[in-house]
């Protein structure tokens, strides 16, 4: 066999899920069909009705065309990290796409997302540790996230903090220069002096 063909072999092997057991055998006798195949490559599902392509997870619309790890990116607060580590606490494979999940596989996803500390997630992975109003680390997900920001922001700016004021005068906070940058929100031209 030929390395190109050895090469094409391996990369059926690594994606069994989508072409089956049946097409490895086809590739294996005949090296020719690898033209075929290359041209009329698509997601093959063994069964139709099962196959969801867009999935409602925590408000937030997954596609189910894409692997598991990086769908799971559409939600807001969920990184690459952490749903690679969602999907190994919940015993998934990283190369089902996610709409292949069953009901039950979905449940665990979700409820790892909820609670990660019960799951033996470390704090350090949470994107919310020590809160500032009840001191727990919490992992902040789609609406949530929006909210706490808001929050955070409100309450600088109760306290007169310097980066509240910042925020609510809507210039740089965190230190950049501001004589030439950052002109876009006002109006302010040059003023010849007379």
């Amino acid at each position: 066999m030929a390395w190109e063909e050895q090469k094409f072999v391996r990369y059926i092997k690594g994606h069994l899920s989508l072409f089956g057991e049946s097409l490895l055998q086809i590739v294996v006798n005949e090296p020719l069909t690898r033209y075929v195949l290359f041209e009329y490559q698509s997601v093959v599902v063994p069964d139709k009705n099962q196959f969801q392509h867009i999935i409602r997870l925590l408000n937030t619309n997954v596609e189910g065309k894409r692997k598991i790890m990086y769908s799971l990116t559409a939600i807001k607060g969920v990184g690459r990290r952490f749903s690679n580590l969602v999907c190994k606490k919940a015993d998934i494979d990283l190369n089902k796409r996610a709409g292949e999940l069953t009901n039950d596989e979905l449940e665990r996803i979700v409820n790892i997302m909820q609670s990660p500390s019960q799951y033996k997630i470390p704090n350090w992975f949470l994107n919310r540790q020590k809160d500032p109003r009840d001191g727990k680390n919490t992992h902040s997900l789609s609406n949530t996230v929006d909210n706490k920001l808001r929050e955070d922001l409100e309450r600088l700016k109760k306290i007169r903090a310097h980066r509240g004021l910042r925020h609510y005068w809507g210039i740089r906070v965190r230190g950049q220069h501001t004589k030439t940058t950052g002109r876009r929100g006002k109006s302010v031209g040059v003023v010849k002096k007379k």
